[in-house]
């Protein structure tokens, strides 16, 4: 498209709102203003202009502030969403979420598995939302940063007369000062910190424009920020695994392909007790029970050095012990162990007796290892016990009949045992779940009578590697920057010039125009030229 001309010979780029030369408007809308809107000194913004090829509308749709603010509501909202059912990363590590999310939560679970708010911040719609929003604030940033800084560049000293009539700070005089005052008010400025060029019998004063790139600095911050973000969906740039390791385990640290092992080696949980007399705890402990001091795990950290030897057993070799607490995390190349979380006395073994209904006489006892049972228990002199089915978390019979487990997890045990005898070789079913037994196949000689429980403590640590913390940090000091970059200072100008025979002075800032205004009544103080009025308050009188 043709450069538009301006009166004053300047070829202006098109669509360009205000001569960059003289400051003359070049469009019907801006010379019907009353005063010029200056938000980018009225200059041809590429959105504004251009809009043809699919490279135009793709730029003009991301360049929009409505849509930028669209794409953070959507990202927030699904932000939101992701906390309505617990995310794969509180999850045991032997749960399937595909199963779990159904079995757990019905139909709705299964849609959010399917939708991928199980992992929120690792699905590909989010990670997309988050590049569009990165996309939209370069190009938001390119479509008026460009122009602006194009525009504030060529700033002219000498304006047209109407393009200082139509600032908001605007005065004007048929007496024209002589240099004492003149001189005077060039003082004035400096006192006030303005750089001043003089041309042509007219005089420009500027201060705080690097105060306009504020919002600039911040959208460089938020994309750094947001680009630190999306690499964390990169494999081995950020590890955050949930491991809940029992009292004796050792098992495989998550996320390093195998190398390091851990054994928890004990769980200890410490509590508040009441002091003699007056404690200062005794009230909230009275009135809360129970408060925990500290818990840690005592940890050993392992290396497998035939980590390398594909199909290789483990042979582990000790680099370090450590007592894992809250905010003291045992650290090793690169990764950081945190104590999160713990469950106390979990069950990890039931005792029972195979045990003859009429006399009461127990034949045998066997111990059911609730995390590694085996398929029978031979008890001697004929009699042995068949575990047919194991049901960690009891959640009654589904519609055929059959008994269902809410999890994995041994939260509420139930057997279906065949109890062989010499009386029976071939059997006797039982069903036996906590504090419950049933015979499903007919009244049985025998029964299954509980001994025992055998409970242990979980101890819940988190893994975690962050490699794109500085990033995240650049970004965050960058957009600080920025805040304070554009909110404590401000672009203030002042034209003063004599043409005509008359005298002109006017003043615009970007923002606290009552700030602008107090400046221009100290500098034109005592002089017999008036100071710069506000037009907007002028017009409300």
């Amino acid at each position: 498209m043709q450069n538009v001309k301006c009166e004053c010979g300047h070829d202006n780029p098109h669509g360009t709102i205000l001569c960059e030369l003289c400051g003359r408007a070049l469009t019907e809308k801006a010379k019907e203003e009353k005063l010029y809107d200056m938000r980018y000194e009225g200059s041809a913004r590429r959105s504004q202009t251009y809009n043809k090829s699919i490279i135009d509308k793709i730029w003009n749709f991301f360049s929009s502030v409505k849509v930028g603010i669209w794409i953070i509501l959507l990202t927030l909202i699904s932000a939101s969403l992701g906390t309505i059912l617990p995310q794969e990363f509180y999850l045991p590590n032997n749960v399937d979420p595909s199963v779990y999310y159904e079995d757990v939560y019905g139909t709705f679970g299964k849609w959010y598995y399917i939708i991928g708010f199980y992992d929120l911040y690792n699905s590909a719609w989010f990670i997309a939302l988050i590049a569009a929003l990165g996309v939209s604030l370069v190009i938001a940033s390119l479509d008026r940063a460009i122009p602006l800084y194009r525009a504030l560049k060529k700033q002219r000293v000498d304006r047209h007369e109407s393009f200082l009539k139509k600032q908001r700070l605007f005065a004007e005089t048929d007496k024209i000062p002589d240099e004492t005052e003149l001189q005077r008010v060039r003082e004035q400025l400096k006192k006030k910190r303005y750089k001043i060029r003089e041309e042509n019998g007219a005089l420009f004063a500027e201060k705080g424009r690097f105060s306009r790139w504020g919002p600039y600095v911040n959208h460089v911050g938020l994309i750094i920020f947001l680009i630190g973000s999306m690499l964390r969906s990169v494999d081995g740039l950020y590890i955050d695994e949930l491991l809940w390791i029992r009292e004796g385990e050792t098992l495989q640290v998550p996320s390093t392909k195998g190398e390091y092992y851990i054994k928890n080696e004990k769980f200890t949980v410490e509590t508040y007790e009441k002091e003699d007399k007056a404690g200062v705890f005794n009230e909230a402990l009275e009135r809360v029970g129970t408060v925990v001091k500290n818990y840690q795990t005592d940890a050993v950290l392992y290396r497998d050095e035939n980590n390398k030897l594909p199909g290789a057993k483990p042979q582990l070799s000790e680099l370090e012990k450590d007592d894992i607490q809250v905010n003291q995390p045992m650290k090793f190349d690169q990764f950081a162990v945190y104590q999160t979380s713990y469950q106390k006395d979990e069950m990890k073994a039931m005792q029972f007796a195979l045990t003859n209904k009429a006399t009461g006489r127990e034949m045998g006892e066997l111990t059911v290892d609730l995390f590694e049972q085996q398929d029978s228990y031979d008890l001697g002199s004929g009699y042995k016990v068949e575990l047919l089915g194991f049901y960690p978390d009891f959640d009654g019979f589904s519609k055929e009949g059959e008994p269902k487990s809410k999890s994995p997890l041994p939260n509420n045990p139930a057997f279906l045992f065949n109890m062989m005898s010499p009386e029976h070789p071939d059997g006797e079913v039982s069903f036996v779940e906590i504090q419950n037994t049933m015979e499903p196949l007919g009244e049985t000689d025998y029964k299954m009578t509980f001994k025992s429980l055998e409970t242990r403590d979980v101890s819940a640590l988190t893994i975690r590697k962050d490699l794109t913390l500085p990033i995240l940090g650049l970004g965050g000091i960058i957009f600080m920057a920025g805040v304070i970059q554009g909110s404590y200072w401000n672009h203030r100008r002042i034209w003063i010039q004599k043409k005509n025979g008359r005298f002109y002075a006017a003043g615009h800032t970007n923002k606290n125009w009552h700030g602008l205004k107090k400046e221009l009544d100290f500098v034109f103080k005592g002089a017999s030229i008036p100071a710069p009025e506000d037009q907007i308050e002028e017009n409300k009188k």
